[in-house]
C-alpha cells in the first residue's frame, strides 16, 4: 500500500509537471493557427490543382489537348497583365508542358476592356492568342473568315454556342460547321459546387463532323506559317524509269527569330507532280502514314487525283519516289486547315482549377480536343476549415485542463504528506531526489 501511495505520489507530480506544459503547448497552437494560416496565405496566395502534375494531364496532353491559362487568383490583369502573364507561365510549366508541340503556354484568357497596349504586353510575355470575346475591334475567327494580321488573334470569337446542356445551340453549331473556318466552343466543368452537364447531342454532332479538332495554339501556329517559312526541294534521282522528290521545310534562325511564340506544328503543302503517280513515300520522322481521313493533328499524307498533301513539320525530310521519268512539279502552297479540312474545332475549357472534374465526362470521347484555361483554385476556397479547428483545440484544452485539476484533487485528497510513509530505500532516494529537484 505504501509502494502504491508513493507511486500516486509521483504520478500526481508527473501530471502536473508535463500535463501544464503539454495543456501550455496545445493552448498555445490554438492561437498560433489563425496566425500561421495567414502567414502560408501570405507566402502561396493560392491552392495548385494537383491533376496537373499526375497521369490525367499526361494522357489529356498525349490526345492532343492543350494547357492554356486562364489568369492567377491574386493579380488584376487590369492592373498588372505581364504579372498574370509570367506567373501563370511558372504556373504550368512547372508542372506540364503546355502541348506534345511545345512546352510553353501560346494561349490566355482575357477579360473584357483590356486596352490595346495591355493585350501587347501579354503577347509579349509569350502569349499570342487571347479570347475568347475581349471585345477589342480586331477579331480572329469570329466568322468563316481568316484572320489578317497578328493583332487579330487578341480577340479570338466564341463561335458555335457551348457544351453545356442549358446553354447549347444546336442551330449555332449545324450552321457554323456548315460555314467553315474556326468553331470555338466554350465549356465550364463546375460553377462553385455545381457540377455542370455537357450537351450528349453536341457531342454526337462533333463526332460525325469531318473537321479539324485542334486547339488555340494549335490555330496559331498553323496560321502563323505563312509568315516566315523556307522550303528545300528538288530532284534527288531520276533513273530506270523512276523519280524521287524530296521535300523540306526547314528550321532557320531568321524565322526562329520573327517567330518564338509559335510551336512546330505539321502543316499542309500541296504538291502537284503533272499526272505522275508515287510508288512510296519516306520520311525521316516515324508514323509517316496515309492521314486522309484524320482529325487530329499529326505528320503524315493523302493523295486526291494528281495532288499529293504532305502534312509536315520543319526539319521532317520527305522522300517521294514517282513512277515516271518526269521531273516537273510544282508546289501550290499550303491549305487553309491541316490536312485540307475546311472547317476547324476547338473548345475551350474555361476557369479550370480542377481538371478532373471539368475533363472525366469526356474519357469516353477521345476525339474531342481541348484547350484547358488553367488557374489556381483561391486559396480561401480551402481554408474553410481553420475555424472548425481553432474550436476543436480550444474544446481540447478547456477537457484537458479540467482532467487535470480533477486528477490534482482526488490525487492530492487522501495523502497530504509523506511523512509517516516508510518506503524501500531505493524508492527513498528516489523520491528525495525528486524533492530535491523540486
Amino acid at each position: 500500500m505504501k509502494t502504491k501511495a508513493h507511486s500516486l505520489v509521483i504520478q500526481a507530480r508527473v501530471m502536473r509537471r508535463y500535463g501544464s506544459r503539454f495543456l501550455t503547448l496545445l493552448v498555445a497552437c490554438t492561437m498560433a493557427l489563425p496566425i500561421f494560416s495567414g502567414l502560408v496565405a501570405a507566402e502561396e496566395k493560392w491552392n495548385e490543382d494537383g491533376w496537373l502534375r499526375t497521369s490525367i494531364a499526361e494522357d489529356r496532353l498525349l490526345l492532343g489537348d492543350e494547357f492554356g491559362c486562364y489568369g492567377m487568383p491574386h493579380l488584376s490583369t487590369f492592373n498588372d497583365p505581364g504579372a498574370v502573364a509570367n506567373e501563370c507561365t511558372e504556373y504550368i510549366q512547372s508542372r506540364i508542358s503546355a502541348s506534345v508541340w511545345g512546352d510553353q503556354p501560346l494561349s490566355i484568357y482575357t477579360p473584357r476592356g483590356l486596352t490595346m497596349t495591355q493585350h501587347q504586353i501579354i503577347k509579349d510575355q509569350g502569349y499570342p492568342v487571347h479570347g475568347d470575346l475581349t471585345g477589342i475591334e480586331a477579331n480572329a475567327w469570329h466568322t468563316n473568315q481568316s484572320p489578317n494580321d497578328i493583332w487579330d488573334w487578341f480577340n479570338l470569337g466564341r463561335r458555335g454556342g457551348s457544351l453545356e446542356q442549358s446553354l447549347s445551340d444546336v442551330n449555332q453549331l449545324n450552321t457554323a460547321l456548315t460555314e467553315g473556318g474556326l468553331v470555338n466552343l466554350y465549356w465550364v466543368g463546375r460553377v462553385n459546387d455545381a457540377t455542370i452537364r455537357h450537351d450528349g447531342e453536341i457531342v454526337d454532332i462533333l463526332r460525325e463532323t469531318p473537321a479539324w479538332m485542334t486547339t488555340w495554339g494549335e490555330a496559331w501556329s498553323y496560321w502563323s506559317a505563312h509568315r516566315c517559312y523556307q522550303l528545300d526541294h528538288g530532284v534527288e534521282q531520276a533513273t530506270n524509269g523512276t523519280t524521287i522528290i524530296y521535300f523540306e521545310s526547314l528550321i532557320t534562325e531568321a524565322c526562329g527569330s520573327v517567330q518564338p511564340d509559335v510551336w512546330n506544328i505539321p502543316v499542309t503543302w500541296i504538291l502537284d507532280f503533272n499526272g505522275s503517280t508515287h510508288s512510296s513515300i519516306e520520311s525521316s520522322s516515324e508514323n509517316f502514314n496515309n492521314i486522309e481521313f484524320e482529325r487530329s493533328t499529326k505528320e503524315g499524307w493523302f493523295e486526291n487525283e494528281t495532288l499529293l498533301y504532305l502534312s509536315v513539320k520543319k526539319g521532317t525530310r520527305i522522300s517521294i519516289h514517282l513512277d515516271s521519268n518526269d521531273t516537273e512539279y510544282d508546289i501550290i502552297g499550303r491549305t487553309d486547315f491541316w490536312n485540307n479540312h475546311s472547317t476547324a474545332v476547338t473548345i475551350a475549357g474555361h476557369a479550370t482549377n480542377d481538371l478532373f472534374q471539368w475533363s472525366k465526362r469526356f474519357d469516353d470521347d477521345p476525339f474531342l480536343r481541348f484547350t484547358w484555361l488553367v488557374i489556381p483554385r483561391n486559396l480561401d476556397d480551402g481554408g474553410d476549415w481553420i475555424p472548425y479547428a481553432v474550436i476543436g483545440v480550444s474544446a481540447g484544452s478547456i477537457a484537458m485542463m479540467f482532467y487535470f485539476i480533477r486528477r490534482d484533487v482526488s490525487l492530492s485528497g487522501p495523502i497530504h504528506s509523506t511523512e509517516n510513509i516508510t518506503f524501500p530505500q531505493h524508492s527513498k532516494r528516489r523520491v528525495d531526489f525528486e524533492e530535491e529537484e523540486a
